[in-house]
């Protein structure tokens, strides 16, 4: 089994700051905007070093997402930034009429993500987030799992024509992918190669079923491992190549089961080749305040629950 060594523990909306601020020194047509959350959004050094490229539209989301349609009218590419629930659910009119309509080149750039947002509880825990942007005509849609990968993934949308959801987190995560990864969208990345049951993951979820695969070797059970960054486009070819091999699916996300990368791979398997399929995610329900830790384990999106699915598709097979 492939061997994958934590570099560190990092926040991955950390990596989203750091590629924010690299994008700044190449490219002057680099704008962010960010609705009053500066510092948690790791913005800070943006906005030091190109004072005149950063515009602070306060708490008005839906603004903020307004302005940043208008400037890519005059060629500049803006990366709006704010929690992932005031990045969508507030401002999902004006995503679809300004900038999913028009094809607008912007970057809509959304933290604290799902339950490990953690004690801010249920009503910025959003779980729906993937699944409302995916279904946007033209939107990709980008769901990192580490800090490096976060990294790369906003310095590689800025050259990426059309608009992007770019989802991350707050709570440090392992970091294990790459420094100098080349980030390349729509495209599946395989972590471990198995015969038994394939694991596609996505954000937070990716090292979990590391853990995972790491857990059902031992119980004599071979299962191949692929990072799913992408959800939209996402890459189908991946997913039936892996599935027609080991016979048998997991997909392990922490989102909503209904809307998110689960449905997107049954989709794909259902049209070309009907495979078992377990879903690893959050089933019908809000979250609740607590530690990020104590959340993926109640709400059913930790490596035992990766465990126990895949050892249900094994079965089913």
């Amino acid at each position: 089994m492939e061997n994958f060594t934590v570099q560190n523990t990092k926040d991955t909306r950390s990596g989203f700051g750091e590629g924010l601020l690299e994008l700044g020194r190449k490219n002057p047509n680099v704008v962010a905007l960010c609705a009053d959350l500066t510092g948690s959004l790791k913005m800070n050094a943006f906005e030091d070093e190109f004072p005149e490229r950063f515009f602070q539209t306060g708490i008005g989301e839906a603004n903020m997402m307004g302005l940043a349609a208008g400037m890519t009218i005059g060629g500049k590419i803006p990366f709006t930034g704010t929690f992932a629930n005031f990045s969508t659910g507030r401002v999902y009119d004006q995503i679809r009429q300004s900038i999913a309509y028009s094809g607008k080149n912007v970057k809509i750039c959304a933290s604290h993500a799902g339950l490990t947002l953690g004690e801010d509880g249920a009503t910025h825990q959003i779980l729906e987030d993937i699944g409302m942007m995916k279904m946007l005509p033209g939107m990709t849609v980008i769901n990192p799992c580490d800090f490096n990968q976060t990294k790369a993934a906003t310095i590689a949308i800025a050259d990426h024509e059309g608009p992007v959801y770019l989802r991350f987190g707050r709570p440090k995560v392992e970091n294990f992918t790459p420094v100098d990864q080349k980030f390349e969208i729509g495209k599946a990345l395989h972590l471990i190669t198995g015969t038994d049951v394939s694991i596609f993951a996505t954000g937070h979820l990716v090292w979990k079923s590391i853990e995972a695969a790491r857990a059902l070797a031992e119980k004599g059970i071979s299962a191949e491992v692929i990072n799913i960054h992408t959800i939209k486009p996402l890459d189908a070819e991946a997913v039936i190549k892996s599935a027609q091999k080991t016979g048998c699916v997991v997909t392990a996300e922490e989102h909503m089961m209904n809307g998110g990368l689960g449905d997107s791979v049954a989709q794909v398997l259902a049209r070309n080749c009907p495979t078992p399929l377990e879903m690893v995610a959050v089933n019908d329900t809000f979250g609740e305040s607590g530690t990020p830790a104590e959340l993926m384990t109640k709400y059913g999106i930790d490596t035992a629950d990766v465990i126990a699915a895949a050892e249900r598709a094994v079965a089913r097979k």
